[in-house]
């Protein structure tokens, strides 16, 4: 399943600070319906994102309802992504085969 969207770019600040873009709502409800076939556990769904030049594997984190992709620094600093930037993403989920 291939998913395309845009957000807007965040920061976390836990014990590190950590940059996520939330997956937009009618992409996250589509990542809802197949949920359960691709988890590895705690709602945690592995995928890997295009954004800009970079492609990189990464897991959604379930937040509120929805889902955030987490921007590492090894794609934010080499695409230029600051703070507030809108960016356009596209998200792939290996459905082993369902549809």
């Amino acid at each position: 399943m291939q998913l395309k969207f845009t957000g807007e770019v965040f920061e976390w600040r836990g014990p590190a600070p950590f940059y996520f873009v939330k997956v937009a709502d009618a992409a996250a409800a589509k990542i809802k319906a197949v949920a359960a076939l691709v988890t590895y556990g705690w709602g945690v769904i592995p995928c890997e994102v295009g954004i800009g030049k970079t492609r990189f594997t990464t897991s959604l984190f379930p937040k509120d309802g929805g889902y955030l992709v987490p921007i590492k620094n090894v794609v934010r600093i080499p695409e230029k992504i600051e703070l507030g930037q809108r960016v356009a993403i596209t998200l792939s989920l290996n459905l082993n085969g369902v549809a």
